[in-house]
């Protein structure tokens, strides 16, 4: 299906249409069923969410009629990325809450396949330096987003930002570096 008609349905979406909310889910389910896999497979083995129910979840929360408000394809990639990253850190959450402090969740924070350096962190702790990164650069937290949660390429990051290719990469080397020392300052680690 061309880019333009899907742009096309996420804009009648952001206009309140509920029949192109309906159409639009058969035509990016692969993608989402793809970027959610992609974040559960960070998560420990027999973890309680489900691929299906965290795409639907999401999707349910990204054809919200009042908040939905999608430029293109690439943007509406990178909001699912972030809804699926609060999805499983409100679950982790939860689980803890429910352990009074169990089982942490762990994820590797490497770039993709063959990264130099993994580091195992917490997702919990993963998202509070995230939150102190976005207070010091928004751009280069949602780079962190859409790449490591989003699974996206440097190049869909960059058509979602709007930026150079260059400038993504430069974000997400940034952005891992100052990462890895946020965590380990602290006793998030």
């Amino acid at each position: 299906m061309p880019e333009d008609h899907v742009t096309h349905m996420l804009q009648q979406i952001s206009g309140g249409d509920q029949r192109a909310a309906d159409l639009l889910l058969p035509i990016v389910y692969d993608q989402l069923h793809a970027l959610a896999g992609a974040y559960l497979r960070h998560e420990r083995a027999g973890h309680t969410l489900q691929t299906t129910a965290l795409v639907h979840e999401a999707y349910l929360k990204l054809v919200d009629q009042t908040q939905a408000q999608y430029h293109n394809r690439a943007h509406f990639y990178a909001v699912a990325a972030q809804a699926m990253r609060r999805i499983l850190v409100n679950h982790a959450r939860d689980a803890k809450r429910l352990k009074r402090g169990g089982d942490r969740k762990r994820v590797e924070l490497d770039e993709t396949p063959g990264a130099v350096m993994p580091v195992t962190v917490d997702l919990d702790a993963l998202d509070q330096s995230l939150q102190r990164l976005a207070s010091l650069d928004d751009r280069k937290a949602r780079t962190v987003e859409m790449r490591f949660f989003g699974g996206m390429s440097i190049e869909d990051t960059a058509a979602a930002l709007g930026v150079a290719p260059a400038t993504v990469k430069r974000d997400w080397d940034f952005a891992r570096a100052w990462l890895y020392r946020d965590m380990a300052s602290g006793d998030a680690l």
